[in-house]
């Protein structure tokens, strides 16, 4: 059996956290939850405590503060390697990433090192998005396949399954953005070691608990994050 680990970063999603907890293990029993934690002021941290004292498959790591949603995400996925899992999940806490595609996504990491859960490929959508966010996603991620010359056509989901060798063959401590924009740089990181990989359909349900964390300094942040890669892939630093 494959050992998987679910990474869920959390700040602020105390309205969010039990569902989450419930749907995951509902769709897949035999895995292990990972909450990474920035010091939620809304008490989501100790929430995630209350679930790992009644159940043995959930861990938290807390954090000192707000430090960026790749940053989480890399903090989890070290965890993960430093345990001896063999699969890492990566899901936002807001319940847009539904946790039913589990069993699919993991199934298909049987032949593909990274599975990603795509909004944009046949079968796939968003649901509750304003036409201004639709716009900026898409045109987000047609500048990533412009300048990196890549194909895929979801480069900014969050909702990824990736195999564990594939993770430390691209090295945990070589990212250098911290923010949203990590998830394109994984990506490219991951194509650029040979990675083999697939988009599988997914419906993003925008968040009906909380607030969006995206701003406009973290939409900035991205489209940096895409030029630096490209120069850096210019150098063969990638």
């Amino acid at each position: 059996m494959k050992r998987t680990l679910v990474v869920v970063p959390t700040f602020n999603e105390i309205g969010n956290i039990f569902q989450v907890y419930e749907k995951i293990f509902k769709a897949v029993d035999d895995l292990h939850l990972l909450i990474v934690d920035d010091n939620s002021p809304d008490g989501t941290g100790a929430a995630a405590d209350e679930l790992a004292k009644k159940d043995e498959r959930v861990s938290v790591i807390h954090r000192k503060g707000k430090q960026g949603l790749g940053s989480a995400y890399i903090h989890g996925m070290k965890y993960a390697l430093e345990k001896g899992f063999n699969l890492v999940v990566a899901m936002d806490a807001d319940l847009s990433h539904d946790p039913a595609n589990l069993p699919k996504m993991i199934a298909l990491t049987e032949e593909y090192d990274l599975v990603i859960g795509s909004r944009y490929v046949k079968d796939g959508g968003m649901v509750n998005w304003g036409v201004g966010r639709f716009f900026i996603s898409r045109l987000a991620n047609g500048f990533c396949r412009v300048v990196l010359d890549i194909h895929q056509q979801d480069c900014s989901g969050g909702y990824k399954c990736y195999r564990a060798e594939l993770l430390k063959t691209i090295g945990m401590d070589n990212f250098f953005s911290y923010g949203y924009s990590f998830q394109v740089e994984i990506l490219y990181r991951a194509l650029k070691k040979g990675a083999k990989v697939i988009e599988v359909p997914i419906i993003f349900v925008n968040r009906h608990e909380g607030k969006s964390k995206l701003t406009i300094n973290e939409l900035a942040q991205f489209g940096w994050t895409v030029l630096k890669l490209r120069f850096f892939a210019w150098f063969g630093l990638v």
